[in-house]
């Protein structure tokens, strides 16, 4: 088993990212990527609102973000992991190829992916003409037909975000006429909006086209009628998937729809492990708030990995005696309790280390050595537990217990 710092599993904009930060500040890291690097950001034709990129090509700007990477010693893999275990400290995983390896700190940059239709030309023409984003690539359609498949909030609100550049936009909806899957307001706005039609009743079953769309295959429900529809572009938005399927009964907390939600540094419910870009929940979901998500998770797991390699040098491998005290900074006895300990060790000069322990961003710690409430203390040799001290707040009774 081959052991780094960090590994990251995902080589998107938020994964590249999270490599860059993490291969400057000399982490041992490694990127996993089971497809092609750049993730969706690599089947779009044009990014125009990438900062610094006034027009850039999606694989352009990701062979860009990888080079930066490999630059600071980033190593990479191509496959995919099918197995992980977080239960220890150090987070073990296994890909498909039977490689196994280990990390202090994990980023889940896995990202998600469209609901695919799986019709004939959909994947062929995925970038020429085929989209899945409106912020991304509606305005390259600008004054050309585009169809919208889907009913949904997504389908609608983005339908007509795309009509800001479409000549017009043909929405298909499996549903009898005048029934739509959006909310009621966004229903009567594309209802009023002139540019927005609909063909109800309905499916597409053909994306047709050489090297982009030239028209699609639309099949009438209720009639059986198949005819052919031209447009220049197809907007699928039928949902999206995050590929989070790995992570099952793993122990990291998800949604009823598989993202994983993170606080502001990016950490999942888990200690040491974070989830970044499109497989997380957020609000938007752009290559620019990916990368953003990115450099957040790697300073954090810096941070982590060295307080862990800190606590290792200090506490498991100290040659003093060390008592580990849990505190709760929210909870005002732990802080005088806290307090009150600090002054005790350093009356009796160096027989003791204090290493103290935040419960609320140390969790693992805390159930490692079984602590549930604070303020505790636990007394250690050479990393061994030797005995737990009554915290109280009478100096003869805690004096006591430390001779």
């Amino acid at each position: 088993m081959v052991a780094y710092d960090l590994i990251i599993i995902g080589g998107g904009p938020a994964g590249l990212s999270a490599a860059i930060y993490g291969g400057r500040a000399k982490l041992k890291t490694l990127v996993i990527n089971k497809g092609t690097i750049g993730g969706l950001a690599d089947t779009t034709r044009e990014i125009v609102n990438y900062p610094g990129y006034p027009l850039i090509s999606g694989p352009d700007l990701m062979k860009d973000f990888y080079k930066h990477a490999q630059g600071f010693g980033v190593e990479f893999l191509r496959d995919e992991v099918v197995n992980v275990d977080f239960s220890q400290e150090e987070k073990t995983i296994k890909t498909k190829k039977k490689k196994e390896f280990s990390a202090k700190a994990l980023i889940l940059a896995c990202g998600s992916e469209p609901r695919l239709l799986n019709i004939p030309g959909e994947k062929r023409l995925r970038g020429s003409g085929v989209a899945y984003c409106a912020t991304c690539d509606a305005e390259f359609f600008e004054g050309e037909d585009v169809v919208v498949v889907g009913s949904g909030d997504q389908a609608i609100e983005e339908g007509m975000y795309i009509t800001k550049f479409a000549r017009k936009v043909t929405v298909i909806v499996l549903h009898d006429e005048g029934i739509l899957d959006c909310n009621k307001v966004s229903a009567e706005r594309a209802f009023n909006n002139k540019k927005m039609e609909f063909i109800w009743n309905s499916t597409i079953e053909e994306v047709l086209g050489e090297e982009n769309v030239e028209g699609v295959i639309i099949k009438n429900l209720k009639t059986g009628t198949v005819s052919k529809f031209p447009c220049q572009g197809v907007f699928f938005f039928v949902g999206m998937v995050p590929s989070t399927h790995f992570l099952k009964d793993c122990g990291i907390e998800m949604d009823k729809r598989g993202y994983i939600p993170v606080n502001d540094r990016m950490e999942t419910n888990l200690e040491g492990i974070y989830a970044v870009g499109d497989n997380r929940v957020k609000y938007l979901r752009q290559v620019v708030s990916s990368a953003g998500d990115g450099a957040t998770a790697a300073v954090a797991a810096e941070r982590f990995i060295e307080e862990l390699n800190d606590f290792h040098a200090n506490v498991l491998q100290s040659d003093q005696k060390v008592i580990l005290l849990f505190f709760n900074a929210l909870v005002n006895e732990s802080l005088e309790f806290s307090a009150f300990l600090e002054q005790l060790i350093h009356e009796q000069g160096d027989v003791y280390k204090l290493f103290k322990v935040d419960m609320a961003t140390k969790k693992n710690l805390a159930g490692k050595y079984r602590i549930e409430t604070a303020p505790a203390a636990v007394v250690l040799a050479k990393g061994e537990e030797i005995k737990r001290l009554n915290c109280c707040m009478d100096k003869e009774q805690l004096k006591a217990q430390l001779i």
